[in-house]
């Protein structure tokens, strides 16, 4: 049965989100100065008119994969009102555009900040970073959640464009002390067994590395230490704790200085970059999109 649909009523679409922000109906109910009964009904009412289910009630309440389609209009809907206010003139003296973007952090580390510092200080602009990994934050995108991402997949989002940045390379390296006790022989059968750095568990790329080295479906040693920042896992790195992958950008300087050790310098290992943003005509968002994609362009191989 198909659903005759003209329009999602604001009021509606308005409540579900806070509902998804706060939490709870009690507390989108205090956040909208209005009765627990009234956000119930509101939802109820929006779930009848577009025949979905939009919430799973556990708390905190979560959208269903329709809910997530509303909760990210929605915020989309919030982002153009903003948009509009500030060029009537509308909005308080001061008030920075807040433009939340999915980063991975290895780009946060090495090239990402430099994007922002080429956005004009005028107007104002107030950035709120949420540091996913790259295969992850496109599913930021889908909730909602951020206006654009670096990820590593090229499917756009629905409801969002996808554009190409470049290839981060990463480096296989070890410390020099630590290549000498571990990697003699084949280097493939020794990054099987030598203790391997990782960021957390869903961190792919060392096995991923090990794996093309040795045309084996066996990835990297069980031996394993898990360090979730991109500063802390190069350390760990350096000071000898396992081998890891590391940008190229963070690992020449170390490798000028001998600190750290090439693996295997014919094989490094290439990610292919995207960003994906909002379909929206946000000039906040367009500007960041231009020095975003500049910066790349200069930081990433092609």
């Amino acid at each position: 049965m198909k659903t005759e649909l003209t329009e999602l009523p604001l009021d509606q679409v308005r409540t579900l989100l806070a509902v998804v922000d706060e939490g709870t109906f009690d507390a989108a109910a205090a956040a909208l100065h209005v009765t627990p009964s009234a956000v119930s009904q509101r939802v109820k009412a929006l779930e009848q008119r577009t025949g979905r289910v939009l919430l799973v009630r556990t708390k905190p309440v979560r959208p269903t994969e329709s809910g997530e389609v509303v909760v990210r209009f929605a915020r989309q809907l919030a982002r153009l009102e903003r948009d509009a206010r500030a060029e009537l003139g509308l909005s308080g003296a001061g008030d920075a555009t807040r433009v939340s973007i999915a980063v991975n952090a290895d780009s946060l580390a090495t090239w990402f900040l430099g994007a922002l510092t080429r956005v004009p200080e005028e107007p104002p602009l107030s950035f709120e970073l949420r540091r996913e990994d790259e295969s992850r934050t496109a599913t930021l995108l889908r909730e909602g959640l951020v206006m654009a991402a670096v990820t590593s997949s090229p499917d756009s989002v629905a409801g969002c464009s996808v554009r190409a940045l470049g290839r981060m390379r990463y480096l296989a390296a070890a410390s020099p002390e630590f290549a000498e006790r571990h990697l003699g022989g084949s280097l493939g059968d020794a990054l099987a067994h030598a203790p391997v750095m990782t960021f957390d568990r869903s961190d792919d790329l060392q096995d991923s590395f090990v794996r093309r080295l040795r045309h084996t479906r066996t990835g990297a040693s069980a031996v394993r230490h898990y360090v979730p920042t991109s500063e802390g896992f190069l350390s760990a790195v350096t000071a000898g704790l396992g081998w890891g992958l590391i940008p190229e950008a963070q690992a020449e300087p170390l490798l000028k200085d001998g600190r750290l050790v090439q693996l295997a310098p014919d094989r490094p290992l290439d990610v292919p970059l995207y960003w994906q943003q909002w379909k929206l005509d946000s000039p906040a968002l367009a500007t960041v999109t231009e020095a975003v994609t500049a910066t790349a362009a200069e930081a990433l191989r092609a």
